[in-house]
């Protein structure tokens, strides 16, 4: 069967012929080698899996292209204040019920380790490393009420 993304069957991409159900009784083997030096039928596969790679290329960038569409990126500079979001397999002795706060804060950023981990300054009474996903972390933006953190959550 030809795959979407290389518009070719698996066997071609690997070969460099395509093969039918009629193919598999005997037949000369001018028929399944169409390039008769062993150069050539090189030459020839090396251009056919370069095509498939730049094929595979541009249905990857289409795919990203698609899904990151309308995605916010988002960074933190060291000092910065976030809150913390509380995820019940990290923080498991902090959310024991449904009804506990989902985030905790404001904690300053110590460090920021790469765009997506950043070192925050945790009291000692938490007990969990304190480097942190981006997405555990959501802006400070002031004095803001408790209620309207929880409706973020």
């Amino acid at each position: 069967m030809v795959h979407s993304t290389t518009k070719l069957s698996p066997f071609e991409v690997v070969y460099g012929f395509i093969i039918t159900h009629l193919d598999l009784i005997p037949l000369p083997t001018s028929f399944y080698f169409i390039h008769e030096e062993g150069v050539s039928k090189s030459k020839f596969i090396k251009d056919l899996h370069e095509k498939v790679r730049n094929q595979i290329q541009a249905q990857n960038e289409k795919a990203v292209k698609y899904n990151n569409k309308g995605k916010r990126v988002r960074s933190f500079n060291e000092g910065d204040l976030v809150w913390l979001h509380l995820r019940n397999e990290r923080f498991s002795h902090l959310r024991k019920s449904k009804l506990s706060p989902c985030g905790d804060g404001p904690f300053q950023i110590i460090k920021k380790i790469n765009d997506n981990a950043y070192q925050l300054d945790l009291p000692a009474n938490y007990g969990v490393h304190s480097t942190f996903n981006i997405f555990d972390l959501i802006p400070f933006v002031g004095l803001v009420d408790d209620d309207e953190y929880q409706e973020a959550c």
